[in-house]
């Protein structure tokens, strides 16, 4: 844990994970095998690509979330390997502000809220910076690399992010990349921020899912999510 100010965040999003509306917005997933089989997350060695045939838990489940549309500026390095995906449930925060004085207002990102790993299983916190911290303290802080629009035109962007920094020892420690994928909901809203409603503020509820990576280890196989 980096200080105190994290601390509390742990705690409250601890709270916020009981509350109706992140169940509202909650992930489930489909166990079949058709949906394993059709996944798009392909394991590649360094040198050459290899079929997945990794059954864990995790690798089950980042079959099962890896998009078989993904576009090719969202696609990792070579050599970053997953550490773990983990679906996101909580809001997007948008404060009503003009970007230069005298200019109309508009509904402008503050920043996420979110809890991430499947109901009643928190795993991690998603927050200001953009920040991801794990329940058991390690820290990243990323930078937006790419973007792309998501195919529900009514969803937020998919987005690779690239890390800027990491703390503390745990499952986040050596996370380089980040990518959002399988975005629904948190687009700010198309009315309500006008010159009468300065300051005012609103919470989008959204989901996605968070595929985390690390350096692969020297001629150890490489499992991503990438494009076609």
């Amino acid at each position: 844990m980096k200080n105190q100010n994290e601390t509390t965040h742990v705690r409250l999003i601890k709270t916020l994970s009981l509350l109706p509306l992140l169940a509202i917005v909650g992930c489930s997933f489909d166990d079949s095998e058709s949906q394993i089989e059709d996944s798009t997350v392909r394991a590649r060695s360094a040198l050459a690509s290899a079929s997945m045939d990794d059954h864990s838990p995790e690798a089950v489940a980042s079959a099962r979330a890896c998009p078989s549309d993904l576009p090719a500026v969202l696609d990792v390095p070579a050599d970053a390997t997953l550490v773990a995906m983990l679906p996101a449930r909580g809001v997007q925060i948008y404060t009503c502000t003009a970007a230069v004085a005298g200019t109309p207002p508009v509904w402008t990102l503050k920043a996420p809220h979110a809890v991430l790993g499947k109901p009643g299983d928190l795993e991690a916190i998603h927050f200001a910076g953009p920040s991801w911290q794990a329940t058991d303290g390690s820290l990243i802080v990323g930078s937006k690399v790419a973007a792309a629009p998501s195919p529900d035109l009514t969803a937020i962007p998919w987005l690779l992010l690239k890390a800027t920094s990491n703390s503390g020892p745990g499952l986040f420690a050596d996370v380089t990349y980040v990518q959002r994928l399988n975005t629904e909901g948190g687009v700010a809203p198309t009315t309500g921020c006008d010159d009468a409603h300065p300051d005012a503020q609103v919470l989008v509820p959204y989901r996605a899912d968070y595929f985390f990576y690390h350096a692969a280890a020297a001629g150890a196989r490489v499992r991503q999510c990438v494009s076609r």
